[in-house]
């Protein structure tokens, strides 16, 4: 790993982006240097080999003017060399966060003295699924009026990835040298009953896919045991769960009714589920890109079944084909509405909380979309 190869070959590659043409253009690269991207040999020979073909793509491009580093980079950055490119190592949880919004009361307070001329902000985060998370959240709360001059790019640099703007490093980067658009996508909200002991500890958010049931304990486990066990922990406790879960959770019914956006009743049903996922779209991976939703529609529970069903299905979540089984239960919703009489645990883009039964009625509902991403193709949208 060299990191400082990585923040040249990445700022590089900014001081050429066709990203927000005719804006002076600052960027902030926020990366995690524990992410599996920059400490498994093998990846990051992959990653080192697309950063050199990509700066050599971008340097044929007309070079930015009156761009660089953001000064929230150059305030976090560790050393001048990476200020002068604006990448910033986290250093534990949280920094991410931090960092995110000191960039956004500098595009805000951009926007106060420079109006329409004001820079445009590119965030690129570098690392899992908890680094974007934590730049995600901030972004979620900023101001309306910063939207049309900030985005976010989130590189595939951690273990899972699910997260990230595409699957792997080059199709990333071929965000930062080709024209592209601005679009603006849903978070996902988890409710609780405020007469709850989870509520305090909200607000909970994800981006990609919010669920409840097995695949949190999953989560939940693979978080505990981050670094003390070797290889792939999250695949390891895909086969534990198998067995150990409804042992350690009961696994009793509840009951869920799903609306629409216009609040309209989609579905309601009484049942013993394993698992309830809700993604922010149709097409959702998570686990390592495991297909939980791998069609249009952004909701799949999975009833409870016995264990020789539970070892069959477990393998067709990685091709979708858990779909096509009576045991899966696949539609489209705004809002999941959900309650239970029993503890369980939901998680959160990787981030997890255990539900007690006086946290429900809870749901699951899509927000307005506010996330600034980039898309492949020329010209700026609108929220």
């Amino acid at each position: 790993m060299d990191l400082e190869f990585f923040a040249d070959g990445v700022s590089g590659i900014c001081a050429h982006s066709p990203v927000a043409p005719g804006r002076a253009l600052r960027w902030t690269i926020i990366a995690n240097p524990t992410a599996g991207g920059f400490t498994i040999g093998s990846r990051w020979k992959r990653h080192h080999r697309a950063l050199v073909e990509y700066r050599e793509k971008a340097a044929a491009l007309p070079p930015r003017e009156n761009s660089g580093a953001s000064e929230a980079a150059k305030k976090f950055a560790p050393n001048p060399r990476f200020s002068a490119c604006g990448f910033i190592p986290t250093t534990g949880p949280g920094h991410g966060r931090k960092i995110t919004e000191a960039v956004i009361e500098e595009a805000a307070s951009g926007i106060r003295s420079e109006g329409s001329a004001a820079p445009f902000h590119l965030i690129v985060t570098s690392g899992g699924d908890g680094t974007s998370l934590e730049a995600l959240s901030a972004l979620y709360n900023a101001p309306a009026a910063l939207r049309g001059n900030v985005a976010i790019l989130r590189f595939p640099m951690g273990t899972g990835n699910d997260g990230a703007d595409a699957e792997d490093l080059p199709g990333a980067l071929e965000l930062l040298v080709n024209p592209v658009r601005l679009e603006y996508a849903r978070a996902l909200r988890l409710l609780v009953s405020p007469e709850g002991p989870a509520r305090s500890k909200g607000p909970f958010l994800a981006f990609n896919i919010l669920s409840v049931g097995l695949d949190a304990f999953v989560t939940h486990m693979t978080n505990k045991m981050k670094g003390k066990l070797p290889g792939d922990s999250y695949k390891l406790w895909v086969d534990i769960a198998s067995l150990l879960y409804d042992r350690l959770y009961k696994v009793d019914f509840l009951e869920v009714r799903a609306l629409d956006e216009q609040k309209r009743e989609i579905t309601a049903f009484r049942e013993k589920l394993l698992l309830l996922a809700v993604g922010s779209s149709g097409h959702r991976t998570y686990g390592s890109r495991k297909k939980i939703l791998p069609d249009y529609r952004n909701v799949c529970a999975v009833r409870q079944m016995p264990l020789y069903r539970k070892l069959l299905l477990k393998g067709l979540f990685t091709t979708g084909a858990h779909i096509h089984k009576p045991e899966s239960i696949l539609f489209n919703a705004h809002r999941v509405e959900f309650s239970g009489s029993f503890p369980l645990l939901a998680q959160m883009d990787g981030e997890t909380v255990l539900l007690q039964k006086e946290d429900f009625p809870a749901a699951i509902e899509l927000a307005d979309p506010v996330i600034p991403v980039l898309k492949l193709g020329a010209g700026h949208g609108s929220p």
